[in-house]
């Protein structure tokens, strides 16, 4: 049933057009599909905190309602007190704008507000290939500049990148990396591709991950683009399937969760099958995702919605739909926070796409 807005636009909205790279349009990847349906279809009280995002990626929040949004195309927005800006970013290589690459994983220090800090993961090129890295930022004067490495020549193709950083309940910096377009990476344990990454926050490797010399802490992953803790400590991880398959899992150390070898709801020994998984005929394309209250809440891309897995009952629903391309969501507050993606190169954006949105929890129900 069609809605209507009752949220309100806060501030002042940046004005700068999306600049999508080029996708792909052969790519056998379910996060590729150009979306044809109308992407912004209103939804009751829902508030637009913030328009004309250039194809955001990775959200973080701050006290007092401010956030850092990261763009792929190499910016990052700050949105504070209902105003929008978008600051620079220096980084030691030039952001590469292969198909779905850029300025994807960031997330900041525990003590952002002294220190100015914040961990981020992108793909760059130079004459030995393509590649992701993670490094530190430093904020100064409205201006990020790359600070320190802490890994470098994480595999990058022609898509499947990963991306995702986040700072797990154990303090250690966990990142996800995508198979970068060769499936085999995803069981080579020696690989740093197809994996989900452990390390020190200074970028050291710790001597309790599965293997003592490796940043690897699970492998077998295609594409794994989100994330998250529940209370108890338990992490999931949202993963993209060949075409349909897609996956939400509960990540334990050293399991091997089966990509290329088995997807979906098929079993063998020695493998990992999700906890959800879209199965043949269904496609979500998860990106970001956060726990709150036994229930994980995913952001779907070519879904177009924000889904809700009931950790009780093992259902799963839409609870945002209509809007297009979902890239990141967090729960904060008794509120859903999510971002847009439809200027991505495989959407169909509006004028003032894409954009942060707000909506109370309880209006989820």
């Amino acid at each position: 049933m069609k809605k209507i807005i009752s949220g309100y636009l806060l501030g002042v909205f940046l004005l700068i057009g999306c600049l999508a790279n080029e996708e792909d349009p052969a790519a056998t990847d379910n996060d590729g599909d150009t979306q044809e349906e109308e992407t912004t279809m209103p939804v009751e009280g829902l508030e637009i905190i913030a328009e004309n995002l250039d194809v955001p990626w990775s959200m973080e929040m701050v006290e007092d309602n401010m956030f850092y949004i990261t763009e792929r195309t190499g910016g990052i927005v700050r949105i504070e007190d209902g105003e929008a800006k978008r600051q620079e970013v220096e980084l030691e290589h030039e952001i590469s704008t292969a198909s779905e690459a850029g300025l994807l994983g960031f997330t900041l220090v525990s003590d952002f507000s002294e220190s100015n800090q914040a961990y981020a993961y992108y793909t760059y090129e130079n004459g030995e290939g393509q590649f992701n890295r993670i490094v530190t930022l430093q904020l100064e004067d409205e201006v990020w500049r790359e600070d320190d490495l802490l890994l470098d020549e994480i595999p990058s193709g022609a898509y499947h990148h990963g991306g995702r950083l986040q700072i797990g309940p154990d303090e250690m910096l966990y990142a996800t990396t995508g198979d970068a377009s060769d499936t085999q990476l995803a069981q080579d344990e020696s690989s740093l591709g197809g994996n989900i990454l452990r390390m020190h926050l200074d970028g050291s490797i710790p001597d309790d991950n599965p293997a003592s010399d490796s940043y690897v802490y699970s492998f077998g992953h295609r594409n794994p683009q989100g994330i998250t803790w529940a209370e108890d400590g338990t992490m999931y991880a949202s993963e993209h399937g060949d075409n349909a398959n897609d996956e939400v899992n509960v990540i334990e150390p050293g399991e091997n969760y089966g990509c290329p070898i088995i997807e979906g709801e098929e079993e063998q020994e020695g493998f990992v099958s999700p906890l959800f998984t879209s199965g043949n005929e269904e496609t979500w394309a998860p990106s970001g995702m956060d726990y709150d209250d036994d229930t994980l809440y995913v952001a779907a891309l070519r879904g177009s919605a924000v889904l809700a897995f009931d950790l009780e009952t093992g259902d799963y629903r839409e609870v945002i739909s209509d809007l297009g391309r979902i890239r990141d969501v967090r729960v904060e507050d008794d509120y859903l926070y999510f971002v847009s993606n439809n200027g991505d190169g495989r959407g169909s954006p509006e004028d003032s796409d894409d954009r942060l949105y707000r909506i109370a929890l309880s209006e989820l129900e």
